[in-house]
Formats: structure tokens, sequence, C-alpha cells
């Protein structure tokens, strides 16, 4: 609740910087179309590894031919497992997650961006801001789909141990985009960003096994074999691997995870009597 309240209270102010009277001149609202995915414990390196359909809209202020400011609503899908992006890491864990997010940005442009005939109609971009995400650790085992974060697979609120961990956070996008005006009235562009995160939990796999037994008594056995899937794995024998000892490392807690969004979009200008940000629209000679 409170990432929500700051969230809000960091849109509204953003927002009241933009005056008003030039609010339809400089707006534009669109669509976005692109892939996710996600680097953390079970996908420490592979860029675009498993990366899932995403889309949403934007909004976008230009302040001028230099700068902008960016709202966006996305949603996705990411997704990593031990066997497959993590170089079958015998800890054979998986998950996957919707990620749902709402985004203020700005963005730096780094030619000066026009609309207006014989005037620069693109230019490269940055941008870097604040996102409110959620997301929801999810398995398929046995032929049924398991939410993770309720379970509490590293022992998360049992005595002695820290609460479950929040579906929602905040998080820092930043990335490099390329904007292209085409006419008056339209605006294509492509952008890949990475958000950083402040949880370790986008994977349900963040710090220590917690005793099995334990698990297995408190919670029953779904969570016990959830928590440790170990011996799913055989050796060249033929034999289960072991279950690992309470307090063995289950996942990088030094390091928080990311997820990313590559995508294209189109815009459209609203009510653009001025040309793109400050210049005035050029009277025909009579």
């Amino acid at each position: 609740m409170k990432h929500k309240k700051l969230f809000v209270a960091i849109a509204f102010i953003v927002f009241l910087l933009v005056p008003l009277k030039n609010f339809a001149q400089n707006s534009e609202i669109g669509a976005c179309v692109g892939t996710t995915f996600y680097l953390g414990d079970l996908n420490p390196s592979k860029l675009f590894a498993k990366s899932k359909l995403a889309g949403g809209i934007v909004y976008r202020y230009n302040l001028s031919p230099r700068w902008a400011i960016k709202a966006d609503f996305l949603f996705g899908k990411v997704e990593g497992s031990d066997a497959i992006t993590n170089g079958g890491y015998e800890r054979n864990l998986s998950f996957w997650s919707p990620i749902t997010e709402f985004s203020v940005t700005g963005e730096l442009n780094f030619l000066k961006l026009y609309n207006t005939t014989g005037k620069n109609h693109f230019s490269p971009y940055i941008f870097a801001g604040i996102t409110l995400f959620s997301f929801n650790p999810k398995v398929e085992y046995n032929g049924t789909t398991y939410e993770l974060q309720s379970m509490g697979t590293e022992g998360q609120g049992l005595e002695g141990m820290p609460k479950k961990y929040s579906l929602t956070h905040v998080a820092l996008p930043f990335g490099i985009g390329l904007r292209v005006n085409i006419g008056r009235f339209f605006c294509l562009g492509a952008e890949w960003g990475f958000r950083y995160t402040f949880t370790d939990y986008l994977d349900d796999v963040g710090r220590f096994y917690y005793d099995n037994d334990i698990l297995r008594e408190t919670r029953g056995d779904l969570v016990a074999n959830l928590a440790d899937r170990t011996p799913e794995l055989l050796t060249k024998e033929g034999i289960p691997l072991p279950l690992h000892r309470d307090g063995d490392q289950r996942g990088n807690f030094t390091t928080f995870d990311l997820y990313s969004f590559a995508g294209v979009f189109l815009t459209v200008k609203f009510g653009n009597v001025n040309t793109t940000c400050d210049l005035k629209k050029r009277r025909k000679k009579r």
C-alpha cells in the first residue's frame, strides 16, 4: 500500500508540472507491443531468453524538442528455469509470472525533434523514471499451476522467519529508444529498457533453503516438494539427488532481480497546433 501511495503522489506532481493550456497541443497517445524477459537467479545472464509477448498503452507529453514525459501501462510475462536458462543447474527450480506495470519516465532526445517540413524528424533518446509493478510467481507441477508466494517456500511466515514478500514493488526503469515523426500527427518508435526492481523474489528464489522436514510437517508435502526439487533429478545410477540442508544457499541474495521490455510503439498527436514541442505552425504566404 505504501508503494501505491508513493507512486500516486509522484505521478500527481509530474502532471501538475504540465501546463494545462498546452496539454492537448503537445500530447501523444498510442499503443506498444514487444517482448519481456527477466534476469535473476534462474536466468543470470541470457538476454531475451524465454521472451514473452507484452504490450500496453502509452501517453507522452512533449515539453520541448529535447525533453518529454511519458506514462505507460504495460502487461507482460517473465519466465525462467534452471534446466533451460541456467545451464541445467541442479537446483532444478522454475517459474513464470505475469507482470503489470505503470511507469512515469523522462525522455531526453539526442537531437532536437520536430514535425515541420525541413526540420529534423527523428532522434535517438534515453529515458529513466519510476515504475510501480505487480507480479505473482507461479509454477507448473504435475499438470497443475500453483502460486508460490503464498506457500512460503523459504519458510517465510514461520516462527523466526521473515514475513512473505510483497507482490507489489517499485522499480527504476531506464533504457534507450528511437523516435520518428511521421507528418504532423504520428510518431513511430522503438524502445528497449530494463526495470531494476528492489525485490529478489520475481522468481520466488531469494536466500536459503529452509528445513524441508519442518516445511513438510507444517505446510504439507506439496510445499516441501516445491521448495526443494533437487530429488527430481537422478544420478547416473538412477538415484535421486539428496535434499539440501537447512541454511544451504538457494538464491543469490546479494543482487535484486531485473526484467526488461523491448518493443515498438505508434502514437497519435492531439491538438497539434504548434508542431511538436515549441515551434509555432508556419503561416502560408499570400
